[in-house]
């Protein structure tokens, strides 16, 4: 499937430069989207149309503020990648503690960008998170094997594991989830793929999938799930573009 997504991603690559109108329609879609999709995963009760409101600026009744500012927020934190892919800069800690500031700013601000100092569990999950004492540890840990082990991998493969050990160490008391598809679009943009969207519908196949990479220590539960979604995203782009 590698071998299909790059000859796609060889087509998109020749349609560059790609029309600005068009390309402009995309990335707000792909904004509210994002946006929506990540959010309603976690929780957060916010329709698609209520999203779009929300990011154009105006309050929806009957939702908490913390939904209005998940939604802010998260589109914040978009941008922020985007600039970061754009500088051509290596995911570091520091760049995830910023990502992860923009995604909790105004809602736990005590807690923005900063690792848990207690244990968690995750809901659902057979995994336990380590034990908050092991976090810097294994943060320094996991951006090393970017630069080395990672580095050797096949982009959208290492995408999938930078989210699949991200949410396995939990660095974070909260926003774990929705800083951890940020993370794999980063690396999917970095390497000139598109960002996918991970739909609400998929959750439950999507943690059933990283439960069971995070319980057998193999990634190919959850690779075998991003996969489609890029290969469905990439022909989505070109039939646009």
């Amino acid at each position: 499937m590698f071998d299909v997504i790059d000859q796609k991603k060889q087509l998109l690559d020749a349609k560059r430069p790609f029309p600005l109108h068009t390309l402009q329609s995309i990335r707000e879609h792909l904004i509210v989207n994002w946006t929506y999709n990540t959010n309603a995963i976690e929780g957060n009760t916010l329709t698609l149309s209520e999203t779009k409101v929300v990011l154009e600026g105006i309050t929806v009744g009957g939702k908490t503020i913390t939904e209005h500012l998940e939604a802010l927020n998260h589109r914040e934190a978009i941008l922020y990648v985007e600039e970061i892919v754009r500088q051509n800069q290596a995911l570091s800690e520091w760049q995830i503690k910023s990502i992860h500031s923009l995604i909790l700013k105004g809602i736990l601000d005590d807690q923005a960008g900063v690792y848990r100092t207690q244990n968690v569990l995750i809901s659902g999950a057979r995994h336990l998170p380590p034990d908050y004492s092991q976090v810097p540890e294994l943060m320094i840990h996991f951006t090393k094997w970017l630069e080395n082990e990672g580095a050797r991998l096949h982009p959208i493969a290492r995408s999938a594991i930078i989210h699949s050990e991200f949410v396995k160490i939990h660095p974070f008391v909260d926003g774990n989830g929705r800083t951890a598809r940020l993370l794999l679009n980063f690396e999917l943009m970095k390497n000139g793929y598109p960002p996918i969207v991970i739909e609400k519908e998929q959750r439950l196949a999507y943690y059933t999938a990283l439960d069971e990479t995070h319980v057998t220590g193999d990634f190919t539960s959850f690779i075998n799930f991003i996969v489609p979604i890029v290969d469905q995203t990439c022909d989505w782009y070109l039939k646009l573009l």
